[in-house]
């Protein structure tokens, strides 16, 4: 199965966690890893190249921070660019059909403040509804995500040791 990573993070190169998942991934020739920010520092996202990126693997990994109960603004902008009518979703819209879907998030507060009655009042299967539906409409598999919380007390070996753990989780046959 070939896995292609999609990481949109402005600050990657500040990122303990999704520069950590990011090196860790890069080291494992079944993983494409593809870096929104890098590659597209002025914003504008070549639809035509993504879509050959999107064909050519079976799982397809949003990467990022979770950041104000969503994703980095590129991120947004790929799929409203990336995703077309007639392309990922309509009548004639195939092209995903069949792939696998993950999100692999962090999140700076602790899972507890993320639940009915925790600080953001929301889980995190609630707060990412909007990316299952996207999974749906597009004819994508929506697989559980891969949450790593309360990232600001981790230690680095605890974020090495989630490295390990994505790429782990990622390499599943699910």
């Amino acid at each position: 199965m070939k896995t292609l990573v999609i990481i949109a993070h402005p600050h990657l190169d500040q990122s303990r966690v999704n520069l950590s998942w990011m090196k860790r991934l890069q080291e494992d020739t079944s993983i494409t890893v593809h870096d929104l920010y890098a590659v597209y520092p002025d914003g504008k996202i070549d639809a035509a190249a993504e879509q050959k990126l999107l064909l050519e693997h079976d799982r397809i990994v949003f990467q990022f921070p979770f950041y104000w109960y969503s994703s980095p603004a590129l991120l947004k902008e790929w799929q409203d660019i990336v995703l077309e009518y007639g392309w990922a979703y309509g009548s004639e819209g195939t092209k995903l059909h069949g792939k696998e879907f993950v999100i692999a998030t962090s999140t700076g507060g602790p899972a507890a403040a993320y639940q009915a009655g925790g600080y953001n009042q929301f889980s995190m299967s609630e707060l990412t509804k909007p990316f299952h539906a996207m999974a749906n409409l597009t004819g994508m598999r929506f697989l559980p995500s891969f949450t790593l919380q309360g990232v600001r007390t981790l230690t680095d070996e605890q974020i090495a040791e989630s490295a390990e753990a994505l790429v782990n989780y990622l390499k599943q046959q699910m």
